[in-house]
């Protein structure tokens, strides 16, 4: 993303330099080149974050009580991000104060775990 970055802000300095139709039209393909990026990655790690929401709903119906699992089902996905950093020993606690309201965000719920399961395939 930064090279479609750098090939935007030159598009417009020769544009504003020359300021003819070819240069014009490198600006617009620029244009288009920077929001392709972002989108591709913004659809990429929406995919994750609904495959991170089904693993962890699965983790939760093996690790947790049933009512429990049926309870952490229905959070909000970031703190279902947040409690996939959580070992299986730690997870029915933490998962147990989250529903209690005394950890509401990811961050809170991040620094709660104590004994980290790291998720080095996150894009």
């Amino acid at each position: 993303m930064p090279l479609f970055l750098l090939n935007f802000i030159f598009a417009a300095v020769q544009l504003y330099r020359f300021r003819d139709l070819d240069h014009a039209w490198s600006l617009v393909l620029a244009v288009g080149l920077f929001v392709l990026s972002a989108l591709a990655r913004i659809n990429a790690l929406r995919v994750q974050d609904r495959l991170i929401r089904l693993e962890e709903r699965m983790r939760y119906g093996q690790v947790l009580p049933q009512p429990l699992a049926q309870s952490a089902g229905n959070l909000p996905l970031g703190q279902i991000v947040a409690l996939r950093f959580a070992s299986d020993g730690e997870l029915p606690a933490l998962v147990q104060q989250v529903l209690d309201g005394k950890l509401t965000k990811g961050d809170e719920i991040k620094r709660a775990v104590r004994d980290w399961r790291a998720d080095t395939l996150r894009v």
